[in-house]
């Protein structure tokens, strides 16, 4: 596949498996593309092009204190400018001798019919070996739901699950990719990676600034960008900012909680320090789409799409955040309520991006809660998506913000109801009202995800949930409808 060359910015390097490449190719292509077509490794499958079904996928390593974290993530949305300074990991590369016990428990229990997914099944479930969390058939369900398959009916690969889960019983805390490799799990080479890469970032350009440079963009994990422009942005440079470690942090700074523009939903959802004031929130990040997109979707990126039923955004609305935005060196703040003007319309000037959000951190204990309903379980848009969070004092609601999407043309923010919550007592007439002067904020259309008349109830009913599953001793289902 032969693609021109525009302004290179900067040569990409990075390690395919257990081969060093050095490659100066547009690097707004993606890196399935440069792995089939280049590299000519056929086992990364091209399937929906849009993060959907699984059959691209790659586990992604990053350096960090002379340790290896990989990642899955869908190579279809991946640029190439992504992979620099990393170790991409195709299913040729976790080939051993014979097969491995990830490879034989899907062979013993049946998980393979026409073949087709069977690569990124194999490779999302290496990747949960890798991981350094406790083996359990949870977390190896979890690794396997951004990969989808149509033959099998799934059962066969839950059992195979169970066979992994057992085999890893014994994998130790300490040092376990040398048991990984010891056990059969991984070829040996894996060994060498981190000191191959520790070579390898000394001389090449990571945290490139975002500046704008003809036939140039930056892009931060790609998973919107190349579902609606995918023809279009394999002829940038693309510039790398999902590694640019300015906008990764999470910090506690006076009562403030900062959380960077490229903070992905699994850095959300692994934030000891938000899990602190958000109990829930891993489980709620479970709603996120799936692993591989988890591991990619940035925040920022869910924030600019503006899209109407934005998870990270109908979140963060609920939790009164502003949005920092950055011009040069010139930071500027807004509400994220005020950010959306209408459908895909935002308040971000030319030479703006975004650097993070802030919530501010009331003084009593919050309350919060997320829900969402979608055609599928997960691994889908919301049809319907609400969130809320609440400040009592002396049992009655001294604050309140309620967010929900799906339901107007921009995300959310229920002004008139969260206004009518403050001050009041939790009584169930309370909240029928509130659900009453919701409904009067909202104007959802009939589409693909439900009809208008449908959509109106959900919100109502997903409203009562937060009150049901936040204060289960004072409101019951049946008191509310």
């Amino acid at each position: 596949l032969y693609l021109p060359k525009q302004n290179i910015l900067f040569v990409i390097h990075f390690i395919l498996n257990n081969e060093p490449i050095q490659t100066e190719l547009s690097s707004g292509i993606t890196l399935l593309d440069f792995i089939r077509y280049h590299q000519h490794l056929k086992g990364t499958k091209i399937g929906c092009r849009e993060g959907d079904c699984g059959a691209c996928t790659i586990l992604v390593g990053t350096l960090g204190n002379n340790q290896m974290k990989y990642r899955s993530m869908t190579s279809c949305l991946m640029p190439l400018a992504n992979a620099n300074g990393k170790h991409i990991v195709t299913v040729e590369g976790i080939n051993v001798q014979d097969l491995s016990p990830v490879q034989q428990a899907v062979v013993e229990e049946g998980g393979t019919q026409c073949g087709f997914c069977t690569v990124g099944f194999i490779v999302s479930l290496t990747g949960y070996c890798m991981d350094n969390q406790t083996a359990n058939y949870p977390n190896a369900i979890k690794a396997i739901d951004g990969n989808i398959c149509r033959c099998t009916g799934y059962k066969s690969l839950e059992r195979a699950c169970q066979h992994i889960v057992k085999d890893l019983q014994d994998k130790p805390e300490e040092n376990h990719m040398d048991w990984l490799v010891k056990q059969g799990f991984l070829p040996t080479y894996f060994k060498n990676i981190p000191d191959q890469l520790e070579s390898l970032h000394q001389n090449i350009l990571f945290d490139v600034k975002p500046l704008k440079k003809q036939g140039s963009l930056p892009v931060g994990g790609g998973t919107d960008l190349y579902v609606q422009r995918p023809e279009e942005m394999i002829y940038f440079d693309t510039v790398n900012l999902f590694d640019n470690q300015e906008f990764k942090s999470i910090d506690l700074v006076d009562d403030f909680i900062y959380i960077g523009a490229e903070v992905t939903a699994t850095d959300l959802a692994e934030s000891d320090l938000l899990k602190t004031y958000l109990p829930n929130l891993e489980n709620d990040m479970k709603w996120v789409s799936s692993t591989p997109i988890r591991n990619m979707g940035t925040l920022a990126g869910n924030l600019v799409n503006a899209s109407p039923i934005g998870d990270l955004t109908i979140y963060f609305l609920a939790l009164n955040a502003d949005l920092i935005l950055l011009e040069n060196e010139t930071e500027r703040i807004i509400a994220l309520n005020d950010f959306y003007l209408g459908y895909k319309q935002k308040d971000l000037k030319e030479n703006e991006w975004v650097k993070g959000i802030r919530f501010q951190l009331p003084n009593e204990p919050m309350m919060f809660n997320f829900e969402k309903v979608c055609k599928r379980e997960f691994l889908d848009i919301a049809s319907v998506n609400t969130a809320i969070s609440l400040v009592l004092e002396n049992d009655q609601i001294k604050s309140a913000h309620v967010a929900a999407g799906g339901v107007n043309p921009i995300p959310c923010y229920l002004q008139k109801t969260s206004a009518f919550l403050i001050g009041k007592s939790l009584e169930k007439e309370v909240v029928i009202e509130a659900a009453k002067i919701m409904d009067s904020e909202i104007a959802p259309i009939s589409d693909a995800r439900g009809s208008e008349a449908y959509k109106r109830l959900l919100l109502r009913q997903l409203f009562y949930g937060h009150f049901l599953n936040l204060f289960p001793s004072i409101f019951s289902l049946k008191s509310l409808v």
